[in-house]
């Protein structure tokens, strides 16, 4: 059974629809990305999921549960975009606090302190705390109790690199304890090999949902291969192969997914005057583009 259950939702501000018969199923242990332009309907579907806005017509379960309820809201973990925590509390305050409000244990709470790589500032006060300080609180407080859901909101914004890998890990290991997560995120490069499936929003209208290789394999589009060769051969190479010139040792080659392998045998034919090859198949930004431009192109 799915822990969230969307199903034909469409949401109406007066004559503006918003979410446009939108079904989305998000998997215990699954890690879905929830992606879209602003304004194409992510925030919308949150709040409903959360039971902060009303449904106009479809349905949502939440764990077997209405969204809102004391049911639902008891094993959901949410992260908004902005965080906002008591400035006057420390780290271990705010956190103890929430610990309380889930029944779990402070210990548990000081041991994800540690886990988000707050240890040395728990102590200190939130209005001293960085936005990504704050943000890493936020992160704790959903990791908290082992939610069955966890919806994250831009979870990632004003994170280093090294935290923002940190905080995949912790998400994964969410998901591996069996957590459903739907992350909604602007940030495509670092989603391209965290999540499970990717679900992609235009104009209110779900145009995309699959994981990343079958959506790649619905969109077709090309292929990039960079070929490398010495300084006096890669005009041999390139008179072989076709393609660019980028420089003095390297060309790009463009082929169809379903000419790879044909490309990549032509590649190996020449021998070890070719020094090294990177393929690199559509990225999640070309997808995402794409996807909603075809969104787009049929209105």
């Amino acid at each position: 059974m799915p822990a969230l259950k969307i199903e034909h939702v469409i949401k109406r501000h007066g004559t503006l629809e918003t979410v446009s018969d939108v079904s989305l199923n998000v998997e215990p242990g699954e890690r879905v990305a929830l992606l879209g332009h602003n304004g194409a309907g992510k925030t919308t579907i949150i709040k409903m999921v959360l039971g902060l806005m009303p449904i106009t017509a479809g349905s949502i379960d939440v764990l077997g549960h209405a969204p809102g309820t004391a049911a639902a809201r008891k094993q959901t973990g949410y992260l908004p975009e902005s965080v906002a925590f008591h400035g006057a509390l420390t780290g271990r305050e705010q956190l103890h606090h929430f610990a309380r409000l889930k029944s779990t244990s402070l210990k548990a709470a000081d041991d994800l302190l540690e886990r988000v790589g707050l240890a040395h500032a728990a102590d200190r006060r939130i209005r001293t705390y960085s936005k990504g300080m704050r943000q890493r609180i936020g992160l704790a407080q959903v990791v908290l109790g082992q939610p069955k859901l966890a919806i994250l909101d831009e979870p990632t914004s004003g994170l280093d690199p090294v935290s923002r890998h940190e905080f995949y890990d912790i998400v994964e290991e969410l998901a591996n304890n069996g957590s459903a997560v739907m992350l909604s995120s602007h940030a495509l490069t670092e989603l391209e090999l965290r999540t499970d499936r990717i679900a992609i929003l235009s104009k209110g209208q779900l145009v995309a949902n699959d994981s990343l290789q079958k959506l790649r394999d619905l969109a077709s589009l090309p292929i990039k291969f960079k070929v490398t060769a010495s300084n006096d051969t890669i005009e041999g190479v390139n008179q072989q192969l076709g393609g660019k010139r980028v420089n003095c040792q390297s060309l790009e080659l463009m082929c169809a997914p379903d000419q790879k392998i044909g490309v990549l045998s032509a590649i190996t034919a020449l021998g070890p005057v070719v020094k090294d090859v990177d393929v690199t198949p559509a990225s999640l930004e070309e997808l995402y583009r794409h996807f909603s431009n075809v969104e787009e192109q049929t209105k």
